[in-house]
């Protein structure tokens, strides 16, 4: 072993462990699996979701899936990145924590048919609740393209606040889009209210 592999091991990010499953009132958010592809490739292949993540392309196609899920289902993701289903296991989003700049970064989509049903709340609360049980103390940092105010909103449920606006590129839109940034803070979270 030598210096320079001693120092790799000590900057090594300590991630939240293997992605566990969760189930809510009305979803299971699991690991993610190779045969979600055809359903990730669906989604994202949607430009009215796309369009609203900073790094996903459009067209989007099963191919992209395929790559994107290669590192999803293996141990080279250190963080979580949980398949959406309702009670038909079929995937319709995904919820994410990754280590981005040396920070902890929520992301999410939802196909767009489940939309404004309360479902991605739902699966934001939950993920980020199991998260810091496993990484206390943690901060997690996120953000919303700025045209984009209901992802902005599921956040400020769970507790983000805006911390800044910036300009961020989105692959899909092929430009710079006003991004507005958030954080949550441990003592910030706010668990979901239960629905009647």
């Amino acid at each position: 072993m030598n210096a320079m592999q001693t120092q790799r091991d000590r900057e090594r990010v300590t991630g939240p462990g293997p992605c566990p499953t969760i189930r809510t009132a009305r979803l299971t958010l699991r690991p993610h699996r190779m045969s979600d592809a055809d359903a990730i490739a669906q989604s994202l292949g949607d430009f009215e979701v796309s369009r609203m993540l900073a790094r996903a392309p459009a067209p989007y196609d099963r191919q992209d899936a395929a790559e994107w899920l290669t590192i999803a289902t293996t141990d080279l993701n250190e963080g979580w990145a949980f398949a959406i289903t309702t009670g038909d296991d079929v995937h319709i989003g995904c919820v994410s924590f990754e280590w981005l700049g040396g920070e902890w970064h929520l992301g999410y989509w939802l196909n767009r048919f489940y939309w404004r049903r309360g479902y991605m709340s739902e699966a934001v609360h939950a993920a980020t609740a199991r998260f810091m049980t496993r990484m206390p103390g943690t901060d997690i940092h996120s953000g919303v393209f700025a045209d984009n105010p209901a992802s902005l909103r599921v956040q400020e449920k769970a507790g983000f606040r805006i911390t800044g606006c910036s300009d961020l590129y989105c692959v899909a839109r092929g430009s710079m889009v006003p991004h507005i940034e958030t954080r949550l803070e441990p003592g910030d979270f706010r668990p979901a209210i239960p629905r009647q």
